[in-house]
């Protein structure tokens, strides 16, 4: 009997595959077109073998940690180095040894090369090198948007936007028992009272 295709994804190296696009940061129906199904079958797949459920999850865990990880890093500011590299010329004994170097590979990778060839790769060996010239620590201060964005989430009770108001007692609207006569009355006087003062 035939081996499903279901199988070959239950195998370690399907199952990597799955958690590696899931770590990529695929969506269900992408991960289904590379494996070569449809996402209708893909999502039966899911909840019948637990494997593959698993595999996506761990894949999504690794991604979701590393954001956490930025998010919290970006909320409380950091200190990075930075670092500044200028061109200074190399010593005669240096760029013979890097010529050297650069030829020697260039002949084991290219065994054919002619001497044209070997020549001008020697000519593009250039006569400077990268050093650093200065190194800072710089810091980047906490932000302000990532903290909110924290807290609302890991503490929502303290941090939320809403305010729930209990409001008690009672409210008293002397005019809700008029008829609409006499709420029309009651306005006309009021407007007279406001033209006198």
């Amino acid at each position: 009997m035939a081996k499903g295709k279901y199988q070959e994804w239950l195998e370690p190296e399907g199952l990597l595959l799955i958690e590696g696009w899931s770590r990529d940061g695929l969506t269900d129906e992408q991960i289904s077109h590379n494996m070569g199904i449809n996402p209708a079958t893909f999502y039966r797949w899911k909840d019948k073998y637990c494997e593959i459920c698993e595999a996506l999850k761990k894949g999504k865990e690794i991604v979701d940690r590393q954001v956490e990880n930025a998010l919290l890093k970006r909320a409380l500011g950091y200190e990075y180095k930075e670092k500044k590299y200028g061109q200074v010329e190399m010593s005669a004994e240096e760029y013979y040894a890097l010529k050297k170097v650069t030829v020697n590979r260039f002949k084991m990778e290219n065994p054919e090369a002619t001497m044209e060839e070997i020549q001008l790769v020697e000519l593009q060996v250039s006569k400077y090198k990268s050093v650093l010239v200065e190194e800072k620590t710089k810091e980047v201060i906490p932000d302000t948007t990532a903290q909110i964005f924290w807290l609302k989430n890991r503490k929502p009770n303290e941090w939320r936007d809403k305010q729930e108001i209990n409001h008690s007692g009672g409210m008293n609207n002397t005019y809700i028992e008029l008829s609409p006569e006499e709420r029309q009355q009651r306005i006309e006087e009021l407007k007279k009272k406001l033209i006198k003062s």
